[in-house]
Parts: C-alpha cells; structure tokens; sequence
C-alpha cells in the first residue's frame, strides 16, 4: 500500500473519531458505536476491493492493552482524595466491587444453566462482562448530575481495576483457589510497593527533566511496569491507578521538605500537560481499537438469534444486578446511573485473554458484539431521556 495512501486513512480514521465524540456530546449516541459500525463498514470495503488489512488479531490485543493502561491512568489523574472523600471513594468502592460480584455470579449461571459447562469456567467466562467499560462511560456522562457524574467516574474507574484483579486472580496459575488466594495478596502486596518506589522516582524526573520531551519516557517507563508486572502474574494494571492518584493527590502524599526535592512552582501546569497527552493518546489508541474490533467483526454473527438472545439476559442481568448495589451504596434518583452500564474496551479485552480451557464450550462469538453494543444503546436512551430537574443526588 502507498505511503502516503496509509497516512491519509490512518489521519482521517483520527478526524472521523474526533466528529464522532462531537456528536456524541450533541445526540447522546456513544461513539463507540459509531466507530464499531464504521469498523463493520471498512471490513466490507475492504473485502469488496480485494483488500485485506493484515496482523489485526496481534494489533488489536496490544491496542487494547495500551489503551487500558492509559485510561487507567487518565483514571487515575481524575480522582481527587481529600480527606472528606474518604467515605464517598469507600461507597464508590463497595458500588463497584459489589456489581462485578453480583453480575459475575449472575451471568456465570445464566452460561452454566444455557451451556451446561463447568460452573468455574461460566464464572471466568463472565468476569468481562460484569464490569463497567470506563473507557465508554465516563465520555457519555456529561450531561447529568454533578454527583452523579462524580459517583460513576470514581465507579467505573474503580470497577476497570478489580475486575481485572478478579480476573487474575481466576486465572492463576495455581494448584487450588487458596493457592491463587494466597499468591494474589502476594502479588498485590509486592506491586503496591513497586508502586510506591516508582511513584517518588517519576515525581522527581518530571519536576526535574528540562528536556522538551518528558512525558512520553515516563508513559513508557509506566507500559515497561505493567508488562514485567504482568509477565510474573501481577496485579500491575493497580501501580497505573496508583501513580494517577499519586500524581493528582501529592499534597496527601508529598509534604515539608520532601515537597521541595520532588516539586517545583510549575508542577501544577506541568501535570495538566501530562493529564491533555494522556487523554488524547488514550482517545487516539481507543479510536483504533474499536475500528479494528468492528473490522474483525463478521457480520453474520450479528444475525445469530441465540446471540441476541443471551446477550439480551446479560443486560437484564447487569441492570438488575446494578440495582442491588447502587440501592446499597447510593441514595436518591437512581436514573439514569443505574442504566448507565457499558461493557466495552476491557470487556473485550479480558475476553479475548481468557484462557482456552477456561473458555466455555458453544460460546456464540456474536455475543461479545452484541452485548457490548446493546448496553451503550441502553446507556443512550437513559441519558436523552434524562432530565436532571430534582437536584443531585447524594452518596450515602
């Protein structure tokens, strides 16, 4: 393919995502639809041309993983902890680990009574699917509640990093589920201190670097962290969220003298340069991996009723289940949060890294499109229809 062919696609696949979170922001209609059905639309494009786009099974996987940890850490960067929010970040907390458990429960058996497989296996099979994709709520959130913004922000953030130690911790390589208990608190342990070291010494490098580029040798520093991390099965996915709140909460961590070796007076306007690069490498890495993921997407799946119809019990699980733990955690007006759900970039993510004698037999390949899809139309239709005239809720 012609060079300079590749740099117009590549740019205008970047252009069409930009339009397409602008219209977001107008229509409510989350852009990764959009960009999943325009994934769709290049793969019979292309297919019609004779042309086919090549290694999309490794480049996805790997986008994905790089966007993870970059959302992770855009995450991380929102978060703020004061020490008045110590009881809201508990609620948002036990909000999201008490959704991923009852989803997980819940969908685990809805595959164990549908597929008649192996109880455990329903249960890593649906892991991925009980947590919330922050990578595709936190964008669709702008127009409602301030608390309630707030409360889904630190959720869905919160519900990325222990789903993913969740998933872990089921697919451990271990002799029993005390051993993968017992290795888990371990690994968590070990990393947290990692997290702690590697925190001091990147504050010193970017309040120190004089040099014009700074940003992306510690983004890079953070990408070698996790992938050691997750070659000795860590829990390295938590030293991202770590350094987020370590960055945006160093008063909390970063005091008397210590300030004045690891900060300077331009910190501040130095951490909002990190947080922009941030944000936008995480939009650009996102826009990528849903075109591919809607490009590897054969559209023969999508006609498969069965599909339609566990996919459609998932949803009536998560929302249910949803109910259960926003009534134990959240007070007041539970529109439109409690629809507001997706399943999206770490859903696919983990799905695609479940283990083969993990994965349950007679799965419908159409039913990881279709859930993902069917939750952000849900998501849709509860932000349009809401109308934020009663006040803003309030967390417990």
């Amino acid at each position: 393919m012609d060079i300079s062919l590749l740099i117009i696609m590549l740019s205008s696949a970047v252009l069409i995502s930009y339009g397409f979170d602008l219209v977001s922001s107008r229509t409510k209609l989350p852009s990764v639809v959009l960009l999943l059905a325009t994934g769709m639309l290049l793969r019979q494009a292309t297919h019609y041309f004779g042309v086919n786009i090549p290694f999309v099974n490794v480049i996805l996987p790997t986008l994905g993983t790089l966007g993870l940890i970059l959302i992770v850490l855009e995450g991380g960067l929102d978060l703020e902890l004061s020490r008045g929010k110590y009881r809201f970040v508990l609620r948002t907390l036990g909000a999201a680990l008490l959704g991923i458990l009852l989803s997980m429960f819940l969908i685990a058996g809805v595959f164990y009574l549908l597929l008649g497989e192996k109880f455990y296996n329903a249960l890593v099979t649906a892991t991925p699917f009980a947590i919330i994709s922050s990578a595709v709520a936190i964008p669709s959130i702008r127009g409602i509640g301030e608390k309630s913004r707030e409360f889904m922000v630190y959720e869905s953030s919160l519900s990325d990093i222990l789903g993913l130690m969740i998933f872990n911790i089921l697919v451990l390589p271990s002799g029993s589920g005390w051993d993968s208990a017992i290795l888990f608190f371990r690994s968590t342990f070990l990393i947290v201190l990692v997290s702690v070291v590697c925190c001091f010494v990147l504050l010193y490098l970017i309040s120190r670097i004089n040099h014009h580029v700074k940003y992306l040798p510690i983004i890079s520093t953070l990408f070698i962290v996790y992938a050691v991390g997750k070659m000795y099965h860590l829990s390295s996915l938590l030293a991202i969220l770590i350094f987020g709140l370590f960055l945006n909460n160093t008063e909390l961590f970063v005091r008397g003298k210590l300030s004045t070796y690891l900060k300077n007076d331009l910190f501040e306007k130095e951490l909002d340069q990190f947080k922009n690069l941030t944000a936008e490498g995480a939009f650009v890495i996102r826009t990528f991996f849903f075109l591919l993921f809607g490009y590897s997407t054969n559209i023969s799946e999508l006609t498969d009723v069965d599909a339609w119809i566990v996919s459609g019990l998932l949803v009536l699980a998560i929302i249910g289940t949803r109910y259960l733990s926003l009534r134990a955690t959240f007070e007041g007006n539970l529109n439109p949060i409690l629809y507001i759900a997706p399943r999206g970039l770490i859903t696919v993510l983990l799905f695609m890294s479940i283990p083969p004698q993990y994965l349950v037999k007679g799965f419908r390949e159409g039913i990881l499109m279709i859930t993902v899809i069917m939750t952000a139309l849900v998501m849709m239709v509860a932000v349009m229809s809401h109308r934020d005239q009663k006040g803003p809720s309030k967390v417990l």
